[in-house]
């Protein structure tokens, strides 16, 4: 993918305005965590950007590889994800691992990693900036993506899977698209993740924070489900085919990690973020059964080149494993209000 002629005069003028805050070729800025949160940007404008990166890749007007991933250890991975946007101007490459341990071992997160945000015209690096909260936001802003077309409107009932900091973010504005919840249910293997997750949010939420007892008891009683787990080695379904029900929406962060494998052979529309993820995943076995057929992707459906949900009696399982330029998009927003706000710290090249 090649930025095309009639943007060029466009991309020298964008790389003009940078270079009067930003001395390209000599400097660089650098966005801790803090500093990235610091950025004055919207949850509305989070999701316009994400669902624009979804279209924008269905419509193969980016250039995007599918990640590649090392595994070092059980259960953990790094992976690589470049990304370019020539009509964002945006280009760079997350480099993001996640180690479930390292709360118990070391007392840190179990998601860490950074991106490298560069200069589309002459390759030289514009920013590096940590790409936890970067994440958190723009895989939140996927679900709240997936829910707008594949779940009910009038849906009352959402259940969180996974109450860490991915889990928090899904909650903290997931009435945004689904304005007519009544009940959120809440589940995590560790209590005190729930409990945080409720004292932060329930005073700024219509909905009812629920904590459920189980899987079980989420998987029953919600309209609409989502989940961030582990990705995990090897097949471990905790939630059984037989707790689901048609008209449910089923909207995934780990592949196919918690539910038996009937669930999505038995959906009426199987919908995927990238189909050649999807394919390059298989070959890491993140899908040892197969996967059903594709309906469409994420961002086919959301440009409408693809219907979304047509019926209210339609099982539709959203499985959306995360992409570079969804990143890209989201960095892009952040780099040029950083510069405008004069948040970071120039760093010499």
């Amino acid at each position: 993918m090649k930025l095309p002629e009639e943007l060029t005069a466009a991309a020298e003028a964008y790389r003009g305005e940078v270079q009067k805050k930003l001395d390209i070729g000599r400097e660089m800025l650098y966005l801790s965590q803090e500093d990235v949160k610091r950025v004055p940007v919207t949850p509305g404008e989070i999701l316009d950007r994400t669902e624009k990166a979804l279209i924008a890749y269905s419509a193969k007007k980016v250039d995007m590889p599918s990640k590649i991933a090392l595994h070092p250890i059980t259960d953990t991975f790094f992976h690589a994800m470049p990304a370019y946007v020539p009509e964002e101007f945006a280009a760079g490459v997350k480099w993001g691992s996640c180690y479930p341990s390292n709360r118990e071992r070391y007392g840190v997160p179990q998601a860490q990693g950074l991106i490298i945000y560069s200069d589309h015209l002459s390759g030289l690096p514009l920013a590096v900036l940590d790409c936890k909260y970067v994440t958190e936001i723009r895989t939140a802003a996927v679900t709240y993506t997936a829910a707008k077309y594949l779940a009910p409107r009038e849906a009352e009932t959402f259940g969180m899977i996974g109450c860490g900091v991915e889990g928090k973010q899904h909650v903290k504005n997931i009435e945004r698209v689904l304005p007519r919840l009544k009940r959120i249910y809440l589940y995590d293997r560790y209590e005190k993740a729930v409990d945080e997750l409720i004292g932060a949010y329930q005073t700024s939420l219509t909905a009812r924070l629920v904590k459920a007892a189980s899987y079980e008891e989420v998987a029953k009683s919600c309209a609409v489900i989502a989940s961030a787990t582990v990705a995990s080695e090897g097949y471990h379904p905790v939630i059984k085919d037989q707790w689901i029900s048609r008209g449910q929406t089923i909207l995934l962060c780990e592949g196919h990690t918690l539910y038996e494998d009937a669930v999505f052979k038995r959906a009426d529309k199987y919908i995927v973020d990238s189909r050649d993820q999807v394919e390059q995943f298989s070959r890491y076995g993140y899908y040892p059964f197969g996967t059903p057929p594709i309906h469409a992707e994420t961002g086919e459906v959301a440009a409408g080149r693809a219907p979304g949900r047509e019926r209210g009696d339609e099982l539709i399982v959203g499985n959306n494993f995360g992409m570079a330029v969804e990143d890209m998009f989201v960095v892009r927003l952040l780099f040029d209000r950083a510069l405008e706000h004069n948040i970071g710290v120039r760093l010499p090249l």
